[in-house]
């Protein structure tokens, strides 16, 4: 693949040429010259678009695609066409199909699937035997088959020892164990953050205590066993400062929150729209200014889109009955620009490459392209014209975001919209 993109702003802090407006010459793949006016005597695909900027590729820690079993929800291939056109050069795939991705087999058939497409899929293999909290799961195995870490896809772990026993024996092995922040006995059968709003509408509360205390405990395991966790989708001003503890303890732990997370509250229950929906749920504004402070001063790791497909059937049903989840990576840039500057947009999609082992590129003569194209500065309304997943289940319809993403150039291969 040969390519040279014109007047491209570099937005990447790693580069010697942050901030500055270049042309960009890529042959075979790789990045063959930056300055600020590139020739064309090969007749290369030019790629002129409006106010472009160009950045290290995007990376999404937590996604789910449905298939094998949900293929109505959303399958691989468009899966990955919906991360490419939204900006992400890589993806970690949840285990959380139809059969569970939890063997070496497993890994082996997603990876397969993804096989010659722009952005990577990184498999996540479950933690335990289909996802079920008794036993562990072919751990080994499945990271020798590809699996960049281990995650029961918003199941908690409820058996300590279990946890414990998936710390010490990862280790062995440098895996990155994930542990669901949620007390199950005391969520419940909780639907919404518990507090004012819950009370009002009369919804079952999930409180802030059950990812509390499950953190906590978490915490408690990682210092005695000495491992490596991960605990994805904090949503609680306590939980920032728990882990932010641990951090200071130098325990080898890491988090990530979902972008609706931060943007959102439950305020927005009031019209019992189930796209609002998500677990761990809405929370408080006092939660969301405590999320981003974590993020500002790097307590919280890195942002995810959590993205997770529920077909129509889930969705428009009664609130109590519909299944938790939001789409979210056509939203993410837009939404997170709402918030933070471009630059550190940037940075948290970019920034937890390394934590999970997926490969980092900067952006500097004869480093391979792996590049996310947008335009930082163009308001839009988000509505289903944006979507491009098959299930539409998205909780920023109809809102106003920041930042249009034009596609990606990865793996020797140009998506754009």
């Amino acid at each position: 693949m040969n390519a040279l993109i014109k007047s491209a702003t570099i937005v990447d802090s790693k580069s010697d040429f942050h901030n500055e407006t270049v042309d960009i010459l890529i042959e075979k793949g790789r990045i063959a010259k930056i300055s600020k006016r590139i020739s064309n005597p090969n007749n290369y695909r030019e790629i002129k678009l409006d106010n472009l900027h160009v950045s290290q590729g995007w990376f999404d820690s937590s996604v789910s695609f449905g298939e094998p079993g949900f293929e109505e929800r959303e399958t691989i291939d468009n899966g990955l066409k919906t991360a490419a056109q939204s900006g992400f050069t890589a993806v970690a795939l949840n285990a959380n199909s139809n059969p569970v991705i939890d063997s070496y087999a497993d890994i082996t058939f997603v990876k397969s699937k993804a096989q010659n497409k722009a952005t990577s899929l990184y498999p996540i293999g479950a933690l335990t035997k289909s996802s079920n909290s008794e036993d562990l799961a072919e751990l080994f195995d499945m990271k020798n088959a590809g699996a960049i870490a281990f995650y029961d896809y918003q199941n908690p772990l409820d058996n300590p020892n279990l946890l414990k026993i998936a710390l010490q024996y990862a280790s062995n092995f440098d895996g990155l164990v994930c542990s669901f922040p949620q007390e199950s006995r005391i969520s419940g059968s909780g639907v919404v953050n518990e507090h004012i709003n819950s009370t009002r509408l009369g919804l079952k509360g999930n409180p802030a205590l059950a990812e509390e205390l499950q953190i906590a405990r978490d915490l408690f395991l990682l210092e005695y066993t000495e491992g490596k966790l991960h605990i994805p989708t904090i949503s609680t001003a306590a939980s920032v400062e728990l882990i932010r503890a641990a951090k200071g303890k130098k325990l080898d732990v890491s988090c990530s929150v979902a972008i609706h997370n931060l943007v959102l509250t439950d305020d927005y229950l009031d019209g019992f729209d189930t796209r609002y929906k998500v677990l761990p749920p809405l929370r408080t504004e006092k939660d969301c200014e405590a999320l981003i402070d974590g993020l500002k001063d790097g307590t919280i790791d890195m942002v995810t889109t959590d993205h997770n497909p529920i077909d129509i059937e889930d969705k428009k049903i009664e609130f109590d009955y519909a299944k938790f989840g939001t789409i979210g990576l056509e939203s993410a840039f837009g939404a997170l620009q709402t918030i933070f500057s471009t630059k550190k947009s940037i940075s948290l999609l970019t920034q937890g490459k390394q934590r999970f082992s997926v490969n980092e590129s900067t952006i500097s003569e004869g480093a391979i392209a792996d590049l996310s194209l947008f335009n930082p500065d163009a308001d839009y309304q988000f509505s289903k014209s944006d979507i491009t997943s098959r299930s539409k289940n998205s909780a920023f319809l109809g809102m106003t975001l920041k930042g249009k993403v034009y596609g990606i150039i990865a793996n020797n291969k140009i998506v754009l919209k």
